[in-house]
C-alpha cells in the first residue's frame, strides 16, 4: 500500500490526492455493497407480494431495481478497466461523472414506500421500512470515504421517504391524517441527523488515516532523497579523494627518481635541479587547487563585491596573457564594446575565473588564436572567451566542469589535473555569475560569463552537473 501511495503522489495539492484516495477506498467496497443490495431485491418482492399489494406497481418496482443493479455493476467494472490504477485525475472525474448514481439507488429504494406505506398490514409496513433504514444505515458505513456522496444518498433517501409520507397525507388523506404522521415524519428526520453525523464521524476517521499515509510517504520519499543525496556526495568525495591521490603520485614520485638521480650523480645538477623545481611546481599547484575547492565547498571563500571596470578587467588580463600565446604562435585579441557600465562582482575571484578560462584556451588552440570580447547582456556584461583549438564534445560539456574530469583521448590533458573548469563553475556559483559553453570537435569552444551591472539583478549562477 505504501508503494502505490509514494506511486500515485500527485503533483497538484494534498487535499485532491487524498480525496482521490478516498474515493479508491470507496470504489474497493463498492462491489460487495452492490451484491447485498442486490440481494435485498428479491426479499423486498416477497415480503410486499405476500401482502396483496398491486402486482403492476410491484412488477414496475421491481425491474426498475434491477435495471439500476445492472446499471451499477456496469460502473463497477468500467472502474476496475479504466480508472482503478488511474492517478488523483482520474480518480476524481470519475466520481464527477459517475456520483450520481449513488443517489438515484436511494431514491428508488425509498419509493418502495408507495407501495406499501399505510397500503398494507402493519407487520409488512414495519419489515419495509426496516429494509429502507438498514439501507440507510449501511449506506453510512459503506459510503463513509466520500463525504459528498454520503450527503446525497442519505439525503435523497430520507427526502424520498418523507415525500412518501406527504403524499399520503396532502393527497390520499387531504390532511386529515392523525399525529400519527406527523411524529413520523418528525422521527425520519431525526434520524437523518443522526445518519449524518455518524457518516461525518466515520469520514473524518477514513480522512485522517490517508492523511497519514501521504504524510508518511513525504516522509519516506524525502528520507530516499536525502539518503540518495548522502551516498552520491560519499562517492562523489570518494572519486574526488582517489583522482587527487592519482595526480598528486606522479609529481611526488617524479621528485624521488630526480631526487635519488641526484644522489647518484650530483656532477648533473644542473640538469636535474630544473626538473626538480617543474615537479615541486606541479604538487604545489595540485595542492592549491585542491584547498581552493575545499574553501569554496565549504563556504569559506570570503566575497568582496565591489564596482569592477570591464575595459580594466581586460586590458589587465591581455597584459598577463600576451607572453604565452606568443610563445604559442597564437594571436590573443581584447575587444570591448564601447559604453560598457562597471558590473559588480569580486575583483580577485573575478580574475581567476577569467584566468582559468584564457589559460585553458591557449593551452587546448595549437593554431589560429583567442579572442576575449565584453557585450552588453540586458543589465550586465557579457564576457566571451573563444579558441579556435581542439573543441569538446558534446556529451562532456556536463561532465568537464566536475573535479578531475579529463576528456578522453584528449590533446593536452594528460600534464593537467581536470580542476580549473571545477573551481571556475563553483567560483561562478559563489559570485551568483551566470556561466554558459557552447563547444564543436575540432572548431573551438567558447565560455560565457555574465556579470550584473550596478543596478542590475544577480545573473542566473550556473548549476554544478
Amino acid at each position: 500500500m505504501k508503494s502505490e501511495l509514494l506511486a500515485l503522489a500527485p503533483p497538484s495539492s494534498e487535499s485532491d490526492w487524498i480525496d482521490g484516495e478516498l474515493i479508491r477506498n470507496l470504489m474497493r467496497g463498492a462491489p460487495e455493497t452492490q451484491i447485498t443490495a442486490a440481494l435485498i431485491i428479491p426479499v423486498m418482492f416477497a415480503v410486499l407480494q405476500q401482502s396483496a399489494v398491486p402486482m403492476a406497481g410491484l412488477g414496475l418496482w421491481t425491474v426498475a431495481m434491477l435495471m439500476f443493479s445492472g446499471l451499477r455493476f456496469w460502473v463497477m467494472r468500467r472502474y476496475t478497466q479504466h480508472v482503478a490504477h488511474g492517478d488523483t485525475d482520474a480518480q476524481l472525474k470519475f466520481m464527477a461523472r459517475y456520483g450520481w448514481t449513488w443517489p438515484l439507488g436511494a431514491c428508488l429504494w425509498a419509493s418502495a414506500g408507495l407501495l406499501f406505506f399505510d397500503k398494507t398490514p402493519l407487520a409488512t409496513q414495519f419489515l419495509g421500512w426496516l429494509i429502507i433504514v438498514g439501507i440507510g444505515t449501511f449506506a453510512v458505513t459503506s459510503l463513509s470515504n466520500s463525504i459528498k456522496t454520503l450527503r446525497s444518498y442519505v439525503s435523497i433517501l430520507v427526502l424520498t421517504c418523507v415525500g412518501v409520507i406527504l403524499w399520503r397525507i396532502v393527497v390520499d388523506l387531504r390532511f386529515e391524517a392523525g399525529a400519527f404522521y406527523y411524529w413520523l415524519l418528525l422521527l425520519v428526520g431525526i434520524h437523518w441527523l443522526l445518519l449524518l453525523r455518524a457518516g461525518r464521524g466515520l469520514y473524518e476517521t477514513h480522512r485522517s488515516y490517508v492523511e497519514l499515509q501521504y504524510r508518511n510517504g513525504q516522509l519516506i520519499e524525502s528520507l530516499t532523497r536525502q539518503t540518495q543525496a548522502a551516498l552520491e556526495a560519499v562517492a562523489v568525495k570518494n572519486r574526488f579523494l582517489a583522482n587527487a591521490a592519482h595526480d598528486i603520485r606522479q609529481p611526488v614520485h617524479a621528485l624521488w627518481l630526480y631526487a635519488d638521480w641526484l644522489n647518484n650523480e650530483p656532477e648533473l645538477v644542473a640538469e636535474i635541479a630544473p626538473r626538480i623545481v617543474e615537479s615541486t611546481k606541479a604538487v604545489n599547484a595540485l595542492f592549491d587547487s585542491l584547498f581552493d575547492l575545499a574553501k569554496l565547498d565549504s563556504g569559506k571563500t570570503r566575497v568582496h563585491v565591489e564596482t569592477v571596470d570591464v575595459a580594466t578587467l581586460l586590458r589587465d588580463m591581455e597584459l598577463q596573457y600576451r607572453p604565452l600565446a606568443k610563445s604559442k604562435g597564437l594571436a590573443l585579441r581584447v575587444r570591448s564594446a564601447r559604453g560598457l557600465e562597471r558590473v559588480q562582482s569580486d575583483r580577485i575571484l573575478r580574475q581567476r575565473i577569467l584566468g582559468n578560462l584564457l589559460g585553458n584556451a591557449l593551452k587546448y588552440t595549437d593554431s589560429g588564436g583567442v579572442l576575449v570580447a565584453a557585450r552588453r547582456a540586458g543589465q550586465g556584461v557579457r564576457v566571451e572567451v573563444w579558441d579556435t583549438g581542439i573543441g569538446i564534445a558534446s556529451q562532456y560539456h556536463a561532465e568537464v566542469f566536475r573535479e578531475f574530469y579529463k576528456v578522453p583521448n584528449h590533446p593536452g590533458t594528460d600534464d593537467g589535473f581536470g580542476l580549473g573548469l571545477a573551481i571556475v563553475a563553483r567560483l561562478s556559483q559563489r559570485l551568483g555569475h551566470g556561466l554558459s559553453m557552447n563547444s564543436q570537435p575540432g572548431r573551438g569552444s567558447v565560455f560565457k560569463l555574465t556579470l550584473q551591472g550596478r543596478n542590475g539583478p544577480l545573473a542566473q549562477p550556473f548549476n554544478m552537473p
